[in-house]
């Protein structure tokens, strides 16, 4: 059984997040949870933890686990890190190593070999600005070949708008995890 930490930005994608989270459940990996403040808005902490199995993790003080740092034990045990959706908000925190909630402390607090796993999700303008490109061209220069970028699709988006910003679908990163994982 794999370790899988799913990190849920605040975008509208993020409903899909619930059938990714499923889909790692169903495959037999044990997966925890760190939602964003923002994600709140989008999913409710209780399908999160429904489907995963285990209680989702959101604020940097919360009530889940007294006995350990959080983001450090979360950053400790996770084999592969996902963050779908990411917004163009969370990829430019992480580019620029702030960490001012769990899910972003607790992927600086990542093991140097985990994976971090991206699935963008926002507006085709937002995805082709420069300051988003210019961010995922740090991360990729940061974390090299740890980092596995699930571009975004072109379709009608959310806001009505034809074009490049979709989040992937939940099967292709489930897939794209599934290859990342040592075979036992």
């Amino acid at each position: 059984m794999s370790k899988i930490l799913v990190g849920i930005t605040g975008g509208i994608a993020a409903y899909k997040t619930l059938d990714l989270i499923r889909l790692l459940v169903k495959a037999s990996h044990e997966v925890r949870t760190v939602l964003t403040v923002n994600a709140t808005q989008f999913v409710t902490p209780l399908s999160v933890e429904t489907l995963s199995l285990n209680p989702a993790a959101i604020g940097m003080f919360g009530e889940h686990n007294r006995d350990a740092i959080e983001h450090i034990e979360l950053g400790l045990w996770a084999e592969v890190s996902v963050v779908a959706p990411a917004t163009a908000n969370f990829i430019g925190k992480m580019a620029n190593g702030i960490a001012d909630d769990l899910l972003s402390t607790t992927l600086l607090a990542l093991r140097s070999e985990t994976p971090v796993v991206l699935a963008p999700a926002m507006n085709t303008r937002m995805w082709e600005h420069p300051a988003v490109q210019r961010n995922l061209r740090t991360l990729k220069n940061d974390l090299g070949a740890r980092l596995h970028l699930i571009a975004p699709q072109e379709k009608q988006l959310a806001c009505g708008e034809w074009g490049i910003g979709a989040m992937a679908d939940p099967a292709q990163i489930s897939e794209q995890i599934a290859a990342l994982l040592p075979t036992l």
